[in-house]
């Protein structure tokens, strides 16, 4: 495996030097692009749409037609793992994602399986070895899972939840049970995120979406150990080259001394935080993710630039060194693509002048 043509965002997750910060968009490949809207059209649904490897390559290269990004995402969905488990997923208009059959009874938790990903899910691997086909190594591809407790959240409560009383009774009622229930999908988030990795993947990510709402014990107990299980098994090196991992907890700055000592390469950060807070924190144990508001895209392209511009300026010096620009959380299918150019721009602009100045 050899370095993509721009290996910044390789670079940054490895804390080695670089001539500009790099940045990618976490949901990038999304409803802002009118590109994208047409393709799902033409698949007939979100789920069909991920299903189908040539469409998913279609939709994860359409992003980077469009702006000079350092990195390209897999296009798929963190469900796919226990809809591969047998739950049942499927998508109702206005609602979001639902599971036919949530994990509420005890025998149904115990019989729970880790899918093999070259069976069950086939169809991720071949659109990860086409993608990056398609890339032709001009930039890095990453793959990615939600982590165990966020699946875990969608699998008891059978779709997003605004207050999490299953998962959350069952935690304290029950804990044996979420236990079960994380073990496997551990064992099953690790296997899938290798299987990307031996597919293509040049990096990984793992989206703990809803680590935050836990407290602060649960937290260590029943999301980051978990993540930390896995990482203990990833892939660390494929074709001589290493293979970065990034953890990324939304509402996770309380944990994130915890976090880099996890064995991630990288943390992702939201908007609740100072990149140059966050920094000071993590020392040089991993690098940093982040961390610009998403809602800021709903501004003046101007605006953008220079909301851009005071991330880029609050990292501190060697800002070009173990930092990935990105936002604090996924792309608003609502942002108007121009903004999206003028963010990019600006990144690279700035983060080189920065450089410029400190040489």
């Amino acid at each position: 495996m050899t370095r993509p043509c721009n290996d910044s965002f390789l670079r940054a997750l490895l804390r080695e030097p670089n001539e500009h910060t790099p940045v990618w968009l976490m949901r990038q490949a999304g409803r802002y692009l009118p590109e994208y809207c047409e393709t799902r059209k033409r698949a007939g649904s979100f789920l069909q749409l991920c299903k189908n490897p040539a469409l998913a390559c279609e939709v994860t290269l359409q992003p980077l037609a469009r702006y000079d990004l350092d990195a390209a995402i897999l296009f798929s969905d963190i469900l796919t793992v226990p809809d591969a488990m047998g739950l049942g997923l499927y998508f109702t208009d206005g609602e979001g994602p639902r599971f036919e059959r949530p994990l509420r009874e005890e025998w149904a938790i115990r019989d729970l399986t880790a899918p093999d990903p070259w069976d069950h899910l086939r169809y991720v691997m071949d659109a990860v070895a086409e993608i990056r086909r398609a890339l032709h190594n001009s930039v890095p591809l990453i793959g990615f899972s939600g982590s165990p407790y966020t699946l875990a959240c969608y699998m008891v409560e059978g779709a997003a939840s605004s207050d999490y009383r299953g998962i959350k009774g069952m935690l304290y009622e029950r804990p044996d049970l979420l236990h079960r229930i994380l073990s496997v999908t551990a064992d099953a988030v690790a296997a899938y995120l290798n299987a990307q990795i031996e597919s293509g993947a040049q990096a990984v990510m793992i989206f703990d979406s809803w680590g935050g709402s836990l407290s602060s014990v649960a937290y260590r107990e029943f999301s980051l150990y978990y993540m930390q299980r896995i990482l203990d098994r990833l892939i660390r090196e494929k074709g001589g080259e290493r293979v970065p991992s990034i953890v990324f907890t939304k509402g996770g700055s309380l944990w994130l001394e915890a976090i880099a000592d996890s064995g991630c390469d990288a943390i992702g950060v939201d908007w609740t935080i100072d990149i140059g807070e966050a920094r000071r924190r993590v020392g040089h144990r991993v690098a940093l993710q982040g961390n610009l508001d998403p809602a800021v895209l709903f501004a003046s392209p101007d605006t953008v630039a220079a909301e851009a511009r005071k991330i880029l300026d609050s990292f501190g010096p060697g800002q070009t060194t173990g930092h990935v620009f990105n936002l604090g959380h996924g792309i608003s299918q609502f942002t108007p693509p121009d903004n999206v150019a003028a963010l990019v721009d600006a990144v690279h602009q700035h983060s080189r002048m920065l450089r410029q100045r400190s040489e």
